[in-house]
């Protein structure tokens, strides 16, 4: 996971012995917004309006942020509207490349170019920073329009909405204030803190990090005894924002990121959940287990510096769930 300073790209991991060896995700770059008419959202910029066939979305399907679009794009019928393109799993030197020696990669369809950081030196020749997926790309001005996930799947919630006839709505006015606090509890404690467990480099920043990610999972665990849903019974983007971590955790975070007190499985609501999430209409093509397994293993050679790709537990899957309808 490296870097562009002023264009030029450098091989640099995140630098922990600042934070007392926390892991610290930066924020992203690009924070424009897709509109229904190109009138300006919420980050003040406008003259992005919802077309088909104007954006495209560059993914990574080891990336549980990029998987959170790509889920987005799938059940709101952006597939015919919005097209994308799947980095290599291997994640090296070089950062996210388009290689496609591997099964599901597709090679950038759109320039040809080699590596994500190109898509980035496309918009600006001189940036700096973090090279990350999921970027959506816009075709007519040639720019990214955002690397950010959780508002790239707003965007996808509603703009698009006129053109698809899809007017189901995981972000719910209604519900906004009560998904906010979900939304960051999970993120903090869980989204990014199998991260902040996986890239520790102290023993104190580990502890501090794995407790509350536990403490997360027992309250998820029991919330899920009495309630379908994270928000009861409507599905909203505060479970899709969850399911991408729990369907890596246990080939994934319980070993490779030193997550292992309790597994998925273990948790017989939580596990029943992430089935039927894994079941709705389209998501199972969203998850693609050999990407995840070879990134995390193959790339991350300050954790598995001999890139040795275990043999995973088997998961089923299509287990039925027990979770209604």
């Amino acid at each position: 996971m490296g870097q562009l300073v002023q264009g030029i790209w450098h091989d640099v991991w995140y630098d922990t012995g600042k934070s007392g060896g926390s892991f610290e995700r930066s924020t992203a770059g690009f924070r424009n917004w897709i509109t229904e008419d190109g009138s300006a959202g919420p980050s003040g910029i406008g003259n992005f309006k919802a077309e088909t066939d104007r954006y495209h979305l560059y993914v990574s399907y080891a990336c549980p942020w990029a998987h959170r679009t790509m889920i987005f794009r799938q059940i709101k019928g952006l597939a015919e509207h919005i097209s994308f393109d799947v980095v290599h799993p291997d994640m090296l030197t070089d950062g996210w490349a388009f290689a496609t020696d591997f099964a599901g990669a597709t090679g950038d369809r759109q320039f040809g170019l080699p590596f994500v950081r190109d898509i980035y030196l496309r918009t600006d020749p001189k940036i700096s920073g973090r090279v990350t997926v999921p970027v959506l790309w816009d075709k007519h001005q040639n720019t990214i329009v955002s690397n950010e996930s959780s508002e790239i799947i707003r965007m996808f919630n509603s703009a698009f909405n006129g053109l698809t006839g899809n007017d189901l709505d995981f972000y719910p006015a209604a519900l906004q204030t009560d998904i906010e606090p979900i939304n960051q509890r999970i993120y903090n404690t869980f989204n990014n803190g199998v991260y902040r467990c996986g890239f520790a480099t102290t023993q104190a920043a580990y502890d501090a990090a794995v407790m509350p990610l536990f403490e997360t999972l027992g309250w998820l665990e029991n919330h899920l005894a009495s309630n379908r849903y994270l928000m009861g019974d409507q599905l909203t983007e505060a479970d899709w924002r969850l399911f991408p971590t729990l369907a890596r955790f246990d080939c994934v975070y319980h070993l490779h990121f030193k997550c292992n007190r309790k597994r998925i499985i273990d948790y017989p609501n939580l596990w029943a959940y992430t089935r039927e999430l894994y079941q709705y209409d389209g998501i199972s093509d969203t998850v693609n287990m050999q990407h995840i397994i070879r990134h995390y293993h193959y790339s991350h050679d300050t954790i598995n510096p001999n890139r040795i790709i275990p043999i995973n537990p088997i998961l089923d899957w299509h287990q039925p769930h027990g979770r209604g309808d």
